[in-house]
């Protein structure tokens, strides 16, 4: 067998594992792998400004396309400690990352060496897989078992550490016959499928609810195919956004306290019987249990067993990978309406597709008001994006506004860490989807805050021509959070404006504090701002020519009015309208309902 470093072996096996760029910030305990990266040649990097930002746009290029998985690098100590929250979002959010971290050598872990951390216990709850390795023959293993593991069962992240004198030593290791091991996935029976199918069909008013693991499966069109066979709406959760086009006519909306449309939340509550596949029943989605579950029953599929009965028992539970379960429950479903089994559904889908199209069950956008309300952002992006877009999005009033009025048509079309929503995701998640998907039009959605915690890895973006439209709605404010306050009788701490002494006399923005289009022009990328709705068109526009000619992001700053409430409540038959509801068409303008 060949000799080689172990770290030579390592990057040997990333290469049949699949992987062909890595995105990092290389440091001393870790710089063998990056030797041996340049020797090798054919894996590509991405040099973060930050290590988490690393971590983010390793996320992001798992969630763009099926099938990937970003790859994060990091010397030891803080490093390391810096890329728990992207382990933490991917984690949550069952997205398969691999981390690599270097550490000190193994004499010096005991000895509190300079950066030494046990970052492997440190990462373990956060993590599928996370370990130290101490002996230089396993570590072609470890990340053969590092695949092994985020492929299998539910998708998730995996820490590997490796002390520098680990990665030096020699080992002997055959790469010419390594091969990458099968993933294990859970599988749904016929006699599943088939009780299954037949409980949905003793009910009246079914529900499909389609959540993330229908795309983590690349099952999309599976799904859909079930539902239009079944003639049965589907409700599609945040993580399952795009599982089902918006405009199909058995989407029947979102339903959730937060990232909800009002005839989801009514459908829900009309229905009798729901078919979850691949969701978790995240609190946001449900509200409480008791308003959630009264009156109807429940099967839920999920390819982790323990997610069963965790957050409420179902009245049928099945373990299966999404794309394995919806295989069986098409070809049962095709057998039972071949047959003429299957009930008539066309009332109670007419009645949600009533539901989505009336004027009655929609929220108004269509404002003039300058400073803008966020609602007329979203009313400009729906009429200046295409059905092609791809959103990136993280938290706050402006990805809740956006998942209440944007509108998304494919599966990885909406690109979100929906568990723990860390403020900074979005602009190095946005990288990580360009990295990617190299043609895909993306555009990515920040409050002001979030813009600010990891505005540096825009120059990552100019460094490396990685174009992207990033619309920022800056009310200069931590709105989410100032919106929550209110419960509590106070706005305190939330406020990001200030006199802005470097901006010009009345100037309008000047009192928003930050001047974003200064700083993302210091990071070598362009940005226009946008004061008046008529304005974003034009703004969209030249962000298209500005990214054709430079191959950098482009940032379109909207000032918003300081203070909008976003409708949000306690329970799903308990939501809370702050703002002025549709009466008319002319209202609504971009709504699903009036864009045939």
């Amino acid at each position: 067998m060949a000799k080689m470093k172990a770290i030579e072996a390592a990057v040997r096996v990333l290469e049949k594992e699949g992987v062909t760029v890595a995105f990092g910030v290389p440091g001393a305990a870790i710089n063998p792998l990056y030797a041996a990266m340049k020797d090798h040649g054919g894996i590509g990097h991405i040099l973060a400004r930050h290590v988490e930002g690393a971590s983010h746009m390793a996320e992001g290029y798992t969630r763009a396309v099926a099938g990937n998985i970003g790859v994060c690098i990091g010397t030891s100590g803080p490093a390391g400690t810096d890329m728990i929250t992207g382990l933490y979002s991917a984690s949550a959010d069952s997205i398969p990352i691999l981390c690599i971290t270097g550490q000190a050598p193994r004499s010096r872990l005991h000895k509190e060496d300079f950066q030494a951390v046990d970052i492997a216990s440190i990462a373990k709850p956060v993590t599928k897989w996370a370990t130290t390795v101490l002996e230089p023959a396993q570590v072609p293993r470890a990340f053969q078992q590092a695949f092994h593991l985020m492929r299998s069962g539910r998708p998730g992240p995996v820490l590997i550490d490796l002390p520098i004198d680990v990665q030096l030593a020699e080992i002997e290791f055959d790469i010419d016959t390594y091969e990458p091991l099968p993933a294990y996935k859970p599988a749904a029976s016929r006699k599943q499928a088939e009780k299954a199918i037949a409980m949905l069909n003793e009910s009246e008013r079914p529900l499909i609810v389609s959540g993330g693991g229908v795309i983590n499966a690349d099952a999309s069109e599976l799904l859909v195919e079930l539902a239009e066979t079944l003639n049965v709406p589907v409700i599609p959760t945040l993580m399952g956004w795009g599982t089902i086009p918006d405009d199909h006519p058995l989407m029947a909306g979102m339903c959730g306290l937060q990232t909800s449309h009002r005839y989801g939340n009514a459908t829900m509550l009309a229905s009798d019987f729901v078919f979850g596949i691949g969701n978790r029943w995240a609190n946001r989605h449900t509200g409480s249990v008791d308003v959630y579950t009264k009156g109807r029953k429940f099967i839920h599929v999920d390819i982790e067993p323990t997610q069963i009965g965790r957050v409420f028992a179902p009245d049928y539970g099945i373990v299966s990978d999404a794309k394995a379960a919806l295989e069986q429950f098409v070809a049962v479903a095709k057998e039972w309406k071949a047959a003429g089994k299957l009930k008539d559904r066309s009332a109670w889908v007419s009645e949600c597709q009533g539901r989505k199209n009336s004027v009655e069950f929609l929220r108004k956008t269509n404002f003039d008001n300058v400073p803008m309300k966020p609602q007329r952002v979203y009313q400009c992006m729906n009429r200046s994006l295409d059905r092609d877009t791809t959103y990136v999005s993280t938290i706050g009033l402006s990805q809740i506004a956006g998942a209440q009025f944007l509108h998304v048509y494919k599966p990885r079309n909406w690109i979100n860490c929906g568990q723990a929503g860390p403020l900074g995701w979005t602009t190095p998640a946005a990288l990580g989807v360009r990295v990617a998907d190299p043609k895909r039009k993306i555009v990515a959605l920040s409050g002001d805050y979030d813009f600010q915690f990891m505005i540096e890895e825009l120059a990552v973006g100019a460094q490396f021509k990685l174009p992207y439209v990033h619309v920022l709605v800056n009310n200069s404010y931590l709105g989410l959070i100032r919106q929550a306050q209110r419960a509590f009788s106070i706005d305190y701490c939330v406020q990001l404006a200030f006199d802005n002494i470097n901006m010009n006399e009345g100037e309008a923005s000047r009192g928003y504090g930050v001047d974003h289009v200064k700083v993302v022009e210091g990071l070598g990328c362009k940005a226009i701002r946008v004061h008046r709705a008529e304005d974003f068109a034009p703004a969209m526009a030249q962000a298209e020519a500005w990214m054709a000619e430079h191959k950098t992001p482009v940032v379109i700053e909207c000032i918003l009015e300081r203070v909008t409430n976003i409708s949000m409540g306690t329970e799903i038959d308990n939501v809370v309208e702050f703002e002025d509801l549709a009466t008319e068409k002319a209202d609504v303008p971009s709504a699903l309902a009036l864009l045939d």
